[in-house]
């Protein structure tokens, strides 16, 4: 398969709720069992005043817009730089967005700035990831 650098301005989003279920099963794989997610009493008396997801997840969202969507199958990530200006609480509503910044043509590089939001416009997460597309060999 050959490489096709998508358009600089391309872009793509995702939107999720993030649960006490999503919370969990994050703790299961990654060991992250904060008060912050579980403790509903020692969350109450933090600045943030909630129980709050795990970061893995509104990161997540992120995975799964490059392997899938932009720039989409095949891709992963080489480098990212990640800001947290403001706390997912569970039950929030996030819709994370992808915009191409920068597309090499001559090898599958693609740079990508994201934002993650709540739905009134509150950035809990924006930065930028370097991704490389691996595409199959031709037989």
């Amino acid at each position: 398969m050959t490489w096709s650098a998508p358009p600089v301005g391309a872009r793509a989003t995702m939107t999720r709720t993030f649960n006490d279920a999503d919370v969990e099963a994050f703790a299961q794989l990654s060991g992250d069992r904060n008060p912050l997610h579980f403790d509903a009493s020692f969350a109450e008396r933090t600045r943030v005043g909630r129980l709050v997801v795990q970061g893995g997840l509104t990161t997540g969202l992120f995975n799964a817009l490059v392997a899938m969507e932009l720039p989409g199958p095949g891709s992963v990530f080489l480098h990212q730089e990640w800001d947290y200006p403001a706390p997912v609480a569970i039950g929030d509503t996030v819709t994370a967005e992808v915009e191409v910044i920068e597309a090499r043509d001559d090898k599958p590089i693609t740079r990508l700035r994201c934002v993650a939001r709540l739905g009134d416009g509150t950035q809990v997460l924006r930065g930028e990831c370097l991704v490389y597309t691996m595409r199959p060999d031709t037989p």
